[in-house]
């Protein structure tokens, strides 16, 4: 008979289990080495890592997320993916949003924000072109910036799990169905008088979306409790989903009426103000990722972007496998979306400013 000794196996359950319960956790977060290099309201800039040459990427986090999104953890973090391939990885970090924020739009990301914090990154740089990366409504954003901004520096933009058809989302249809007969008061009146959409209702709606998960997660965690590399992603996921912040009033206002009720950016437009930006407009390669178990940006919804950007050198699409959130941080990401995010920073063309 084999003499197992089951003695290692028991101390990795037990500290596992003290981990989950009073301690803190089954494993510390370790974000990658970064440095602030600017600073403002919502737009502290950081980079990752030392300069390398002239392959910046600016990575765009959508509203209401923690800017941490992009490094969660180690083998959960794109920056630093992009960091070991040679790239200079930056970010934008918005901060939290409250009730005197209530007045900033999509106009204040795509008008001043980025293209503030592209310039900064490309001067630093001596003006090589800059690479953007946005998830979820950082891709929005960044799809915006490009389209409104011709004469930026941008040499190619990601966007990963960003929704272009919203009719094509299941779960806002009663929204939908809704607003054809009340248009968006019924979901915009409250965050108007609060000045937003607070942090807790966006993490609860954020855990709606994910029902099952949350659902089975105590017979997860019993099934999962030797396994400290599966715990310790789950609990990143946790972390990630508690610190969400909140929108500000008027940003949720311009979702609900131009792109959940309006469906406009499957139109190919988006209104700014008093001006229109046409999609069409965008000249820069494009690569669009959707999950083929994503339910707040499906397939269908992502791909449609390749109908929408006429004007761009180059628009790819890849469905892999893979949840919202999945997507950009799960397990099988390197071998998905990081890696098909390397063939285009690698095929991607400098576009003439």
């Amino acid at each position: 008979m084999l003499d197992f000794d089951w003695r290692p196996r028991l101390e990795t359950l037990t500290r596992n289990a003290w981990g989950l319960t009073f301690g803190g956790g089954v494993q510390p977060a370790e974000p990658t080495p970064s440095e602030r290099i600017a600073h403002g309201p919502h737009r502290d800039l950081y980079r990752f890592g030392a300069m390398a040459g002239d392959n910046p990427v600016l990575l765009v986090p959508p509203l209401a997320v923690p800017a941490h999104c992009y490094d969660l953890r180690q083998g959960q973090s794109l920056a630093a993916h992009l960091l070991g391939n040679g790239r200079t990885p930056y970010l934008v970090d918005y901060g939290t949003m409250t009730s005197a924020d209530r007045g900033l739009g999509f106009e204040t990301w795509v008008d001043d924000i980025i293209p503030e914090a592209m310039r900064r990154v490309s001067e630093l740089h001596d003006g090589a072109p800059v690479d953007l990366i946005g998830w979820s409504l950082g891709g929005t954003i960044s799809l915006l910036t490009g389209a409104a901004h011709a004469d930026l520096p941008i040499r190619s933009i990601t966007a990963i799990g960003t929704p272009i058809d919203y009719e094509e989302i299941g779960y806002i249809a009663p929204l939908r169905v809704i607003g054809r007969f009340t248009g968006d008061k019924p979901l915009t009146s409250a965050t108007w008088a609060l000045g937003g959409l607070p942090a807790p209702v966006v993490q609860a709606s954020y855990r709606v979306t994910a029902l099952q998960r949350e659902l089975t997660k105590p017979w997860f965690i019993a099934r999962n409790l030797h396994d400290t590399e599966t715990l310790a992603r789950m609990e990143s996921i946790d972390r990630f989903m508690a610190a969400m912040p909140g929108y500000p009033a008027r940003l949720f206002h311009q979702m609900c009426t131009q792109l959940i009720l309006g469906n406009a950016l499957a139109a190919g437009n988006f209104r700014l103000g008093s001006r229109t930006v046409e999609l069409a407009a965008l000249s820069a390669p494009v690569l669009a990722v959707g999950g083929t178990d994503d339910v707040i940006a499906p397939v269908a919804s992502v791909r449609r972007i390749t109908d929408v950007l006429t004007g761009s050198q180059s628009v790819r699409f890849e469905a892999v496998p893979g949840s919202h959130l999945g997507l950009v941080a799960g397990p099988g990401a390197k071998q998905t979306t990081w890696a098909h995010i390397d063939d285009i920073l690698t095929e991607a063309v400098p576009q003439q400013v």
